[in-house]
């Protein structure tokens, strides 16, 4: 055979190889970059800051943070358990005797500045009102005032102080819980969400009743109030959550927030039933949605914030019992994406409680049990990022 023909042949059919595997490693490439595409949604995307808040002075230390709001000069305001949470080891300095120099509990009102620093303090037991025996929950009103619940054994009741902490009003009494069916006082209140509009105060009441109680914010005067799906509340025991039974008529204990849209739905916390409910301002259903559902325990929906576009276009979910802050397009109730993950560094959750938002978009959280803290996430706007769990948010080099 001629040597130059087959050397030719030869030739041919290794470029013929190569151009196959080329055909292959390209179209795996495209595969791979379609596969990345299909993955990625597009969401608000957040680095964590670990320089937020600045140290507290004094020595303070946080306990469980169970509360946090946002008022209308981006100023920081968050509730925690102050020394009643702190081991004796952590408070020794306030101790008696004191067995160190270090630490003492902070006051349990704590209010931060854009940049972290501490404008104010103040709260805990006084003249003319009850200081919840567990504090829980804090809002700034419209009108400038601070309300504050408590979920407590016997925490019926609602303060209203004003920014400096002068003592304005008590709605409900220590002690006095009736049931979810009572007009005046409520049982383990959980959050407080004011709609200045109307100017009703929505009470989501709580862990031990099982209800949204809407207020008159000025008297503190009950004008409505419904259980899940708007049925009147039932205080019967529903008994542990089972994913595999059929969709509760009853909200589980606690109900954890009801937070007013700007186009007029009531998105309520139904914690140890993995769901969020949808309802109008009269208490009438819209719709739920579950999450994490297989979640037992302390539940997976805690808290809400919704983002700062006019629309309104995300949830923001705090889900303390699998570590995560998740990512929800509110018209549809569908999660594109979570970030966080169990631990004590920056960026990482133990027992994230409770959320709030900046005029910027930025995004605050609070942890509870051994978590006492309180976290800065920074808006980077919108744009790719992956579905499913993201993990810690590190801030990029």
């Amino acid at each position: 055979m001629n040597f130059r023909l087959l050397k030719r042949k030869h030739v041919v059919g290794a470029l013929l190889a190569l151009s196959v595997a080329g055909l292959g490693v390209g179209q795996a490439l495209l595969q791979n970059k379609a596969a990345a595409q299909r993955d990625t949604v597009q969401a608000p995307m957040f680095e964590v800051d670990p320089l937020w808040p600045k140290p507290l002075p004094n020595g303070w230390l946080l306990g469980m943070a169970i509360g946090a709001w946002v008022d209308d000069q981006d100023h920081v305001w968050i509730i925690h358990r102050s020394s009643a949470t702190l081991h004796n080891n952590e408070k020794g300095a306030e101790l008696k005797p004191p067995i160190a120099d270090c630490c003492r509990g902070a006051p349990p009102v704590l209010r931060f500045d854009p940049a972290g620093n501490l404008v104010s303090a103040w709260g805990g037991p006084g003249e003319g009102y009850e200081w919840p025996q567990s504090n829980h929950g804090i809002v700034v009103d419209h009108k400038g005032n601070v309300w504050i619940g408590g979920n407590g054994p016997k925490d019926a009741h609602i303060l209203k102080f004003t920014k400096d902490g002068k003592f304005l009003m008590q709605m409900g009494g220590l002690g006095k819980n009736a049931g979810s069916n009572d007009l005046t006082n409520f049982g383990r209140v959980a959050k407080i969400w004011i709609d200045p509009k109307a100017n009703e105060a929505y009470i989501a009441d709580g862990y031990l009743n099982k209800r949204v109680a809407v207020l008159d914010v000025d008297t503190g005067k009950m004008k409505r109030y419904w259980g899940a799906y708007g049925n009147k509340p039932d205080d019967t025991n529903l008994g542990p959550y089972d994913p595999k039974a059929p969709p509760a008529q009853q909200f589980r204990n606690p109900v954890h927030c009801a937070d007013l849209s700007h186009d007029g739905l009531v998105y309520v916390c139904d914690r140890a039933n993995d769901r969020l409910q949808v309802f109008k301002p009269d208490g009438t259903f819209v719709k739920e949605q579950y999450y994490a559902k297989n979640t037992l325990a302390s539940g997976s929906v805690w808290d809400i914030a919704f983002s700062k576009d006019p629309q309104q276009r995300f949830i923001f979910m705090a889900d303390g019992q699998n570590e995560r802050i998740r990512i929800i397009v509110r018209e549809t109730l569908e999660e594109l994406s979570a970030f966080g993950d169990g631990g004590r560094q920056p960026g990482q959750f133990y027992g994230v409680h409770s959320l709030a938002i900046d005029s910027k978009g930025n995004l605050y959280e609070t942890e509870t049990y051994e978590g006492k803290r309180v976290q800065k996430f920074v808006y980077k706007g919108i744009g790719p990022v992956p579905r499913g769990n993201q993990g810690v948010l590190w801030p990029k080099q």
